[in-house]
């Protein structure tokens, strides 16, 4: 197949890349690199199937037919779509229809990566796909929960009223080769910490929680899923819950790093209700179809890959 994937560049977006060429297709990679870096896919310049394209999605564009479209573009970590709140928004609504009206065009199937930040300050826990979520619309982090939400919206407008062939997968934690250590998110942070000798930040008591998977493992989940005939959101993750502290004290381990672990009041741009615990983990409706097989436990998987591939500048 010839394969488009949006935000090439990007941490997902590049491994992405990487497992669809594994599979014997060609791909063009788009990538306007605001938030992505050519040093995650430098490793394809002489790959002949692969091609790359510097293009911010939410412009028009036509790459010529295409028989898969995968849109990773937009600011995911929190330093960035802060920073970038209006193109955040402008890529998960202009910039995803863009892509499905190359998907319409073409007769391609598509397949959108939204994210658990959908359910926002969650009322339900664990979080099924069922779940519609609780999310401030007009907060800090709206930016990007609101982009995605649409995003989820039009996609599924695509499917019922313009016959596009459409998956949602929604993404939770995860974390592996290619994360920068300013992605601003709970294990980029406590690595670059450990690694720098310098005390390890926990925001409150620690106890909300998350789903870590190990990037492998996300990306066969999302290539699993994309084979599929599902159309509604799928949650792929790692179904294990840790706490924050319990994150911030298996680095101290695995690096064994002498940092402290400090903590610090919670900050506003973090979902969390008066006199409530934020938790986010996935409730897994599909588990044959979106779970990852957890190959790579998070202390094993957390450490060597960091250490070698983490920026920390």
């Amino acid at each position: 197949m010839r394969v488009l994937v949006s935000g090439a560049a990007g941490f997902l977006g590049s491994h992405l890349t990487d497992a669809l060429l594994a599979d014997g297709h060609s791909v063009i990679g788009v990538d306007n690199l605001c938030a992505g870096s050519l040093e995650n896919i430098a490793h394809l310049k002489t790959e002949p199937r692969f091609e790359f394209l510097e293009q911010d999605i939410s412009l028009k564009f036509d790459p010529g037919r295409v028989d898969y479209l995968f849109n990773f573009a937009s600011p995911a970590s929190p330093p960035d779509y802060l920073r970038l709140g209006i193109e955040t928004l402008m890529v998960g609504s202009i910039g995803t229809r863009n892509l499905l009206n190359l998907a319409k065009k073409y007769g391609a199937k598509f397949l959108q990566a939204s994210t658990s930040e959908c359910f926002g300050d969650p009322l339900e826990h664990p979080q099924a796909e069922e779940y519609w979520g609780n999310v401030n619309p007009i907060g800090p982090r709206s930016v990007y929960d609101e982009s995605k939400r649409f995003a989820e919206a039009l996609v599924m407008a695509y499917h019922r009223y313009e016959g596009v062939s459409t998956r949602l997968v929604r993404i939770f934690n995860t974390y592996g080769p290619r994360l920068h250590g300013n992605d601003g998110r709970v294990i980029s942070n406590f690595m670059t910490q450990a690694l720098r000798g310098e005390d390890l930040t926990v925001y409150g008591d620690g106890s909300q929680t998350r789903s870590f998977c190990y990037v492998s493992d996300e990306i066969e989940g999302i290539m699993g899923c994309s084979r599929t005939d599902e159309h509604l959101p799928v949650n792929v993750c790692n179904p294990c819950e840790w706490t924050v502290l319990e994150c911030a004290r298996a680095v101290l381990r695995v690096t064994g790093s002498k940092s402290r672990i400090v903590h610090r009041a919670l900050r506003k741009t973090i979902p969390c209700s008066v006199g409530r615990t934020y938790r986010r983990h996935a409730g897994i409706r599909l588990e044959t179809k979106n779970r990852s097989r957890d190959r790579v436990e998070f202390e094993s998987g957390v450490f060597q890959p960091f250490r070698r591939s983490i920026s920390l500048t």
